[in-house]
């Protein structure tokens, strides 16, 4: 008897063992890629995972099963021209391909619906065109945004010619591609330093977007203002918001469709080119069409002691730069940001450098006709494995977190510790993050011993942070892109990594 219970006490064990453990899978390398290649994970559709991939003019969408193997290599042959962009939007059951490119000086914005094995459904349709382009232009023209549901689509164009007014087209859709509204409007932009930034689209198809002004050098921001068109409008609402005697820097804005709200964040310092005081935060209502709360947090010298293990503590958080804004069903909010800086031939670059935006950042570039998206909050996107020959080392360090409430206190903060760098490339420093709903797990690599080995830590809902067991079934020589991974189940991530310079892809599952 003794004995049975035993042998089912052990079953038990294992059992629960092996539920806790981590099971990874790898792609193999797919032996045609060049090694310029450009990827993006797309998503799980079908129980597969799909991969856009793009090298030397050729685009395709590769298709690994649930074991990671490569089971189909579509070549999407439509696109015959070189493209600028491509933008992928995933359904449960379809794909929306954006892309555009310049032919004979005209600007084209097409779309192609793929299936769930990424092969094309009927025709391109073709979107806008924007003409009398007389340079070759080597950036995009037109931005895609979507809202969190889905259901809105909408392809923006900033003309920019005339210093003091941009000319706003925007075209918005429906999820079945109908346009459901078009519109052509000028912006004033009386200041010099005047610059739009973080475009954003609500549930509702109204688009927002922050004006901000800068000083002489735009390397401080005095003024920003919220601008909004609602879905059917032809005209802008501008509301200034509250700064009183602060410069921002590094502005996030982010959509709460749950609560019709617009949340603002920067980092802050007392004078120009200053140290990071703490940290701007404004909430404003949208159907009220009023600031619900303007308010400034200081960062104490224990978070600044904490933040950053060593050096002066004022100087502790002029690295970091706003990477995440989640938002809370009650208002309130949560947030991260991460210390990262490069140097170049022992030149350190310091956030002064980027223009207000972090190195790991996409920043608004204003050119002829367009502007340059970031990459928002989730940090996944198209990237090569190329690296040029002038040597710089980028870094990235401590990550800070810190709760709010809906009226703007501090719950909680806390630091994730960590020291990476690379040379000639990010692609392997940062973090990617995965949520399974009790906890949110920060996925990042660490050096040990000349090794890169790959680290979770977890943070739970009270602010608690658990460093976890490391990573099973790790196969020597395999190098992970933590910071392209993309969440694609419950439980499941997909990491880019490279094996011997090829990249391939893992599958993590929790």
């Amino acid at each position: 008897m003794q004995k049975t219970i035993f042998l089912l006490f052990a079953c038990i064990l294992l059992i629960c063992s092996g539920l806790e453990a981590q099971r990874i899978v790898y792609s193999e390398p797919d032996r045609d890629d060049s090694r310029t290649v450009n990827f993006e994970v797309v998503g799980k559709m079908n129980g597969n995972i799909l991969v856009y991939k793009s090298y030397q003019n050729m685009h395709f969408i590769s298709v690994l099963d649930a074991d990671m193997k490569q089971i189909e290599k579509n070549r999407l042959d439509f696109i015959n021209d070189k493209v600028q962009d491509v933008d992928l939007i995933q359904f449960p059951d379809f794909i929306y391909m954006f892309y555009q490119y310049q032919k004979r000086g005209i600007y084209y914005a097409m779309v192609a619906k793929l299936d769930q094995k990424g092969k094309i459904i009927n025709k391109p349709i073709l979107l806008d065109t924007t003409a009398d382009i007389s340079f070759t232009n080597t950036t995009k023209i037109y931005t895609v945004l979507n809202s969190e549901n889905k259901q809105q689509i909408m392809l923006l164009k900033v003309r920019t010619k005339d210093d003091r007014s941009h000319i706003l087209t925007t075209l918005l859709y429906s999820k079945e591609l109908d346009l459901q509204k078009r519109s052509r409007i000028v912006v004033k932009m009386p200041e010099r330093n005047d610059f739009l930034t973080e475009f954003a689209l609500d549930n509702e198809g109204d688009l927002v977007c922050i004006k901000g002004s800068g000083t002489a050098q735009n390397d401080n921001i005095n003024k920003i203002s919220i601008i909004s068109k609602t879905a059917n409008a032809d005209s802008l609402l501008i509301r200034d918001l509250k700064i009183s005697g602060i410069y921002l820097d590094d502005i996030r804005l982010k959509v709460d469709n749950l609560n019709k709200h617009y949340v603002v964040c920067s980092f802050y310092s007392k004078q120009r080119r200053g140290n990071v005081e703490g940290l701007y935060f404004a909430v404003w209502d949208k159907f009220q069409n009023k600031s619900l709360s303007t308010l400034n947090t200081i960062f104490t010298d224990e978070f600044r002691s904490d933040a950053k293990n060593d050096g002066n503590l004022k100087t502790a958080f002029n690295d970091f730069f706003l990477k995440n804004i989640i938002l809370k069903k009650d208002g309130g909010f949560f947030i991260s940001a991460e210390a990262a800086y490069s140097s170049t031939k022992g030149n350190t670059m310091s956030r002064w450098d980027y223009l207000n935006n972090s190195p790991f950042y996409t920043p608004m570039s204003y050119n002829y006709y367009s502007y340059n998206s970031p990459l928002g909050y989730y940090p996944w996107g198209r990237y090569n494995t190329y690296s040029n020959n002038t040597v710089t080392r980028y870094f990235a360090d401590n990550v800070v977190l810190i709760s709010f409430n809906a009226s703007g206190k501090v719950e909680w903060s806390n630091v994730i510790r960590k020291a990476q760098y690379d040379d000639n490339t990010d692609n392997f420093i940062g973090y990617g993050v995965l949520n399974t709903g009790d906890k949110a797990h920060f996925i990042f690599n660490i050096q040990e011993k000349h090794n890169m080995i790959l680290t979770d830590e977890s943070l739970s809902p009270d602010g608690q942070i658990d460093r976890n067991p490391t990573f099973k079934n790790l196969e020597n020589g395999y190098e992970f892109m933590t910071r392209h991974a993309k969440q694609v189940g419950a439980r499941q991530l997909i990491i880019p990594c490279q094996l011997r310079g090829a990249t391939c892809f893992a599958k993590i599952e929790f």
